[in-house]
């Protein structure tokens, strides 16, 4: 009894997961949304911009505890830092509404991505409006996606699979996102293409 219990949960979240991913707008295996979104240095980037490369998208709220979990200890700006080495172009994105938490003004986000260590590709992209954020069914801060070359999302999901709040459990964890980054660039197709996310909702 107890095995079916498990099984049928198991069920039911692949079917929560499956019905999400056919309402999003983004899905692994379909062309990414196209997006025009200035950065908080006043630079305008689009999907276009980054035809031929590969393109994680992060979102970020620095108040939100996922955020901090991985920002705090490091992990984030770590793979930032070592997937922009190997020529992936890292945006991270902030759709939160002005008088909404987590928003911020061009100069103060400068500040904010000063403070973060922030090690992505550009300044703080400010999608204050949500047009991206929504374009992709972006949720919540974290929420990745990997894009290829040819526009295509091949990843869209969780940064990993600990929902934990606790920065100690990342060493445990297994990195969704890593995991796709070594396999895609190893020639390889990404084994984990979809994940439920987990954080803070994005404030819209």
């Amino acid at each position: 009894m107890k095995t079916l219990k498990v099984l049928l949960g198991s069920f039911t979240a692949s079917l929560v997961l499956l019905s999400a991913l056919v309402s999003a707008s983004a899905v692994p295996g379909k062309p990414a949304p196209d997006f025009s979104v200035k950065d908080a240095a006043g630079k305008t980037h689009t999907l276009a911009d980054y035809k031929g490369e590969w393109l994680v998208l992060e979102w970020f709220n620095k108040d939100c505890p996922y955020v901090r979990k991985h920002y705090g200890s490091n992990n984030m700006q770590s793979l930032q830092e070592k997937y922009t080495a190997q020529d992936v172009k890292w945006l991270t994105i902030i759709s939160s509404a002005k008088g909404k938490q987590g928003y911020h003004e061009p100069a103060e986000a400068l500040e904010v991505g000063k403070a973060h260590n922030l090690a992505a590709s550009a300044p703080f992209l400010l999608d204050p409006s949500g047009t991206m954020g929504k374009a992709y069914d972006a949720k919540t801060t974290p929420h990745m996606y990997i894009i290829n070359p040819e526009g295509v999302l091949v990843y869209a999901g969780a940064i990993d699979d600990n929902d934990s709040a606790n920065p100690a459990v990342i060493p445990d964890s297994k990195n969704y996102v890593a995991a796709a980054l070594d396999e895609v660039l190893a020639g390889k197709e990404v084994s984990t293409a979809a994940t439920r996310p987990y954080g803070c909702t994005i404030k819209y």
